[in-house]
């Protein structure tokens, strides 16, 4: 048996953590029949948790596609046959290489917003990222690019979308925004 396999105290903990983030302060208040609306809360947070919990597998996988990980290792780490593990994530591959779409390789914490800016003014946006890559998009018009740590989240999503930035997506711990430059801010 696997490592992966034998997973029961990491289940747990990464559990603890997603129902923390997906309840925030709510964490201490008891879910009792006197508060029905919290349990579709925790439904539409459940769901968008699973979305996200989606989208960083398949960038996962993608990636270690990338760096030279075999079908067989992920299909492997997955429990599941090689085959399976082409099928269900081998169309991303596909989708990744447009010939519209450019990736920029290399891209950390600490250089990825230089190359957005760069890109940007070049009228390129951000449509995909993951590690170590940025994926990017032509158009008629340069775009600006934002990113944001948890500290922010909350506190400027109003503003954000009154100014016209763009959610494009999540990488622990930043959240990505973009925008045509010029917009009315």
């Amino acid at each position: 048996m696997n490592e992966v396999s034998d997973n029961t105290g990491e289940r747990s903990q990464i559990r603890e953590g997603i129902e923390a983030a997906l309840m925030g302060s709510q964490t201490e208040a008891p879910m009792e029949k006197d508060n029905p609306e919290i349990y579709l809360q925790l439904i539409r947070r459940a769901q968008l948790a699973q979305e996200e919990s989606q989208d960083l597998l398949v960038q996962a996988v993608h990636q270690a596609r990338r760096i030279g990980h075999s079908w067989n290792s992920i299909g492997d780490v997955l429990n599941i046959s090689r085959q399976a593990a082409q099928q269900r994530f081998g169309g991303f591959e596909a989708d990744m290489s447009s010939e519209r779409e450019k990736v920029l390789y290399g891209a950390t914490a600490f250089n990825e917003m230089q190359m957005l800016e760069t890109e940007g003014a070049k009228g390129y946006h951000l449509v995909s990222f993951g590690i170590l890559h940025l994926v990017m998009r032509p158009s008629d018009q340069p775009w600006e690019h934002l990113r944001l740590t948890p500290l922010d989240w909350g506190l400027k999503r109003r503003l954000l979308d009154e100014t016209g930035w763009q959610y494009v997506g999540s990488w622990f711990p930043f959240r990505y925004y973009k925008r045509p430059v010029g917009h009315a801010k």
